[in-house]
């Protein structure tokens, strides 16, 4: 059983295939915290109640450093869970245990404050074969008074503090630079990172890992504590070490109390985000592999989850925004001629969409450049062989659109105050039901009539004045929660009417990528940035959280380096996830238009093992990516039948001697047979023991050089 309740030691016990999470029930009703690691054989073996130390009168008892819902009540050093206010003013909570629930892989454990009409419930999820397991609090108001809540967090979980210090790891950057692997010691007091401007934002994304600095965990071994948020609004995530008779390092995600508060009004829940954590005993590697099967097994919606991603074509760098039905027509023929399976237009085909400055809001076919509507450009498109997709950015408005000079209201403002554009436009309030109705009835309505296969939902701006009416005076700061709220309930509306429509989501790239738009898109717009040298340690980064099927790279123009890259290398930066191309193909000769079609038709070849295989990185993981030679991954086929190896260089040096790629996850026993980019002198049969071991050089010759490595199993 993945969840049991050991009476004799009151302890919950929460166990994977190979993890195992543990939770006391004190005598006096208080949830103790007393294991997260690996799994052990016998419930004996987990630790019960803890040692209870005073450390002084100024500061957290023992028992309250350890546990599992931190809530201010006694003397709080640290992050609590919840902070809210009682209309008595009371700012406290003294919780004690009801009673739980056990139903398969779900635990419920029920809580209630000893005085006032709030009941607790802590959610708890076990994933067994992920090693992943879920947390998350519903707070519902059983009183006859409106409580204010001004912080609630998904859950605080305790690391072991016998195991020395403690490495952060995250994931950093800004717009055209997402996913930096960034990596520090964790210190005395609290370091946060979080996202407050209604998206997930660029610079951080709500992942974290910690492992131990006196034994740093590689790709293959050490241990790491690990999680994610499942959350795109504002969030935070707090890694706080305490120091008490020893220090005390805690982890604690959810939505962000920065300029949040909400009325919990009588009778009625508040339910938080999920958040996703797990625990390998065997480095970054199965920390990456974990929560990507996690996504795509439980998390990814449900219709296209099992489905390969096409292979697609985007207009915008051929047209930008001469947008006709004309032009459409004639790079979509082209882009036929590459295997290319679905076309996008991208911005430029509504309302008086001519540049940025105009048309956001009014989602209706201009008729000047499309004089016949969409159809005979999509029926043009289907008989190419391809699938029909369009671009569309529901939750903005240019002030300059027929829908804002109509309701100027919806969109996100301030009273007495000029509205800050930024890309001259505005953020509508998804809070509002009427915008939320709008928005479906006018995205409906285009699915309806026209025969789309994919909608690329893009968000291009941080919110500035975030404020509004529409909503209770005393509700405004809950917009950051009801924008979400609509934006979630929205798209689900639309997937139900339209099943059969991808849907991928787009923030100035990788803006608002997290598992909680994943639990309604199907892919995400991984960055602005396409040069595919730059691509390198953003892939990497987006790699370690997140699966290959759902992010998108593309074959473009974009050379911010000034570099000689080839068809070749360009290509293969972009097979690491599903593949796209939107270069200008008018600018293409005839032999790169031959070549290009031919990295498409080996795209598809290796497709069903990149984007349903498992991720093995054969280079380091490193936070200084400037100093990294090459990248280097393989996946392998679920079956273990098949492996794909995919490595490029940044730079070669004569002196330096070339990397061996060794391949986890074959079966050791059995032999397979490589083809591709193999170095001179190297076997074309090895064991998979011997690739793992001895592994295999790959053929990287000169600057930029790119490598594709296929292994297929014998017999």
């Amino acid at each position: 059983m993945p969840i049991q309740f050991l009476e004799e030691q009151s302890l919950f016990l929460l166990e994977t295939d190979n993890t195992a999470y543990a939770i006391l029930l004190a005598p006096h009703g208080q949830l103790i915290h007393t294991y997260w690691g690996e799994k052990l054989p016998f419930p004996d073996d987990y630790p019960g109640q803890p040692h209870n130390v005073a450390h002084s009168s100024f500061g957290t008892w023992g028992n309250d450093l350890a546990a599992e819902l931190p809530v201010p009540y006694n003397i709080l050093e640290l992050e609590p869970s919840i902070r809210l206010s009682f209309a008595d003013g009371t700012r406290d909570l003294r919780l004690k245990y009801v009673k739980h629930s056990i139903e398969g892989e779900n635990l419920t454990i029920d809580l209630k404050d000893e005085f006032y009409g709030l009941e607790l419930q802590l959610g708890y999820r076990v994933f067994p074969d992920c090693d992943i397991l879920t947390r998350r609090v519903s707070l519902i108001n059983t009183g006859q008074e409106s409580i204010r809540l001004d912080e609630v967090l998904s859950g605080n979980v305790l690391l072991p503090d016998d195991k020395g210090d403690y490495r952060f790891s995250h994931l950093s950057g800004a717009h055209m630079i997402e996913f930096q692997l960034d990596r520090e010691p964790v210190q005395p007091g609290r370091k946060v990172i979080e996202g407050r401007h209604n998206y997930t934002g660029h610079n951080h994304n709500p992942f974290f890992a910690l492992d131990l600095v006196e034994s740093p965990a590689t790709e293959t071994s050490g241990e790491v504590w690990y999680g994610a948020l499942a959350w795109s609004g504002n969030w935070k995530i707090v890694v706080e070490q305490v120091r008490s008779h020893r220090k005390r390092t805690r982890v604690g995600g959810g939505i962000n109390d920065w300029d949040f508060e909400w009325e919990l009004k009588a009778g009625e829940t508040f339910e938080t985000p999920e958040l996703v954590i797990g625990y390998s005993a065997a480095g970054f590697g199965p920390v990456s592999r974990n929560l990507h099967r996690y996504q795509l097994e439980h998390i990814l919606p449900s219709r296209f989850a099992q489905d390969l991603r096409p292979v697609l074509y985007n207009s915008w760098e051929a047209v930008l925004f001469d947008v006709t039905e004309a032009a459409q027509r004639e790079i979509a023929t082209k882009a036929a001629q590459l295997g290319v399976e679905l076309f996008v237009v991208d911005d430029g085909w509504f309302g008086e969409r001519h540049s940025d400055n105009a048309g956001l809001g009014d989602w209706t076919v201009n008729r000047q450049k499309f004089p016949d509507g969409l159809e005979p450009l999509i029926r043009h498109v289907n008989d190419l062989g391809m699938k029909f997709g369009i671009w569309v950015e529901p939750e903005m408005v240019n002030p300059d659109s027929d829908l804002y000079r109509a309701h100027p209201d919806w969109a996100y403002h301030y009273p007495n105050r000029q509205p800050t554009l930024a890309r001259t436009q505005l953020i509508l309030n998804l809070g509002r039901p009427d915008v939320q109705e709008y928005l479906f009835e006018a995205l409906d309505r285009l699915l309806t009539d026209h025969n789309i296969a994919y909608i690329k939902w893009d968000y291009n701006r941080a919110i500035a004045e975030a404020g509004g009416t529409g909503i209770p005076t005393a509700n405004r700061r809950e917009h950051w929660v009801r924008h979400y709220q609509g934006l979630y309930g929205l798209v689900d509306r639309l997937r139900a009417k339209h099943p059969d429509v991808l849907f991928e989501s787009c923030s100035g790239g990788g803006g608002r990528v997290d598992m909680g738009i994943l639990a309604h898109y199907d892919q995400f717009w991984t960055s602005d940035n396409t040069d595919p040298l730059d691509r390198l340690p953003i892939q990497q980064g987006f790699g370690l959280a997140y699966p290959a099927k759902t992010m998108f790279s593309w074959v473009t123009d974009m050379n911010n380096n000034a570099a000689p890259y080839s068809l070749r290398y360009r290509f293969l930066s972009s097979f690491m996830g599903g593949l796209g191309v939107g270069a200008n193909l008018h600018h293409f000769s005839e032999e790169q238009m031959r070549e290009a079609a031919h990295w498409v038709a080996e795209y598809k070849r290796i497709r069903p093992i990149v984007q349903a295989g498992e991720l093995y990185r054969l280079t380091p993981l490193e936070d200084h990516t400037e100093k990294k030679d090459s990248y280097a991954v393989g996946y392998v086929a679920k079956d273990k039948s098949q492996a794909v190896i995919i490595a490029l260089d940044r730079k070669s040096h004569f002196w330096r001697n070339p990397r061996r790629l060794r391949l986890e996850g074959l079966e050791p026993e059995t032999v397979y047979r490589l083809s591709g980019d193999i170095a001179e002198r190297e076997p074309a049969r090895l064991s998979g023991q011997a690739l793992r071991t001895r592994g295999i050089l790959p053929r990287l010759e000169g600057e930029l050089a790119a490598a594709l490595i296929t292994l297929e199993k014998e017999g």
